[in-house]
């Protein structure tokens, strides 16, 4: 994969890191977002990092510039930043709930719409946007997570439709339970509540990109929903 470019959100932890590493690992060149991103990565020609929040409407601009200057061209966007709120009526923080709307959805509309401009210039591209199993149906307690999921599935719906001529590509990513540090604060963690002896990895996510990136350009896969062994939902 000599040449390519990536930009990668969410590269801190979780299912970005997992990308961004196996990425690397390829010999992509990558720009990539998170706010401590400069402790898990070495410098390298090939690595631009930006800690740069993506709520502040100038940040997809500047990742963008990010690959143009350094390396001329971007073939791949990842958008896998966001947070988890949920909770009942009663218990639920309102604030963190807006927050995560701004951050699944919000940040992640202007990174898509930047990105797609440049990808329309160039004639090629590919976006893959980190949804959940919970963008294709909701559970209790998570309406909201799912309301932020399913505004990203419409839109890479709508947008895989207006670029099915072309040669940009639009995947949604759907996991099940994957083992990152959304549920830290949980004072149960979500495998034992849902009896999951074996919930996914970041990495079984990394692995199923290389998957889809692996098809012959003709091939389209908007939708990769993956999930853990006894996961009913």
């Amino acid at each position: 994969m000599e040449n390519k470019v990536a930009v990668v959100t969410g590269a801190s932890s979780g299912i970005g890191k997992a990308i961004a590493q196996s990425l690397q690992s390829e010999g992509y060149q990558l720009v990539l977002n998170g706010r401590t991103c400069q402790e898990h990565y070495d410098t390298s020609p090939n690595l631009v990092i930006n800690n740069k929040d993506l709520l502040d409407e100038k940040t997809p601009g500047q990742l963008l510039a990010h690959c143009l200057d350094n390396f001329g061209k971007c073939d791949y966007l990842f958008v896998n930043a966001g947070t988890l709120a949920t909770g009942t009526i009663e218990e639920i923080d309102i604030d963190k709930v807006c927050q995560m709307a701004r951050l699944k959805v919000e940040s992640s509309y202007r990174l898509i719409y930047t990105f797609l401009k440049e990808f329309k210039k160039q004639g090629t591209g590919h976006i893959f946007i980190t949804s959940s199993i919970l963008g294709t149906k909701v559970r209790e307690t998570a309406g909201a997570y799912a309301g932020c999921n399913y505004a990203l599935e419409a839109l890479a719906e709508a947008l895989r439709m207006e670029l099915s001529p072309t040669d940009i590509q639009i995947t949604c990513l759907e996991p099940g339970l994957v083992s990152t540090g959304l549920h830290r604060d949980w004072e149960i963690q979500p495998a034992e509540l849902l009896n999951i002896t074996n919930t996914l990895t970041p990495e079984d996510i990394a692995d199923a990109v290389k998957e889809i990136i692996s098809k012959p350009s003709h091939i389209r896969i908007p939708r990769y929903m993956i999930l853990p062994k006894g996961h009913r939902i």
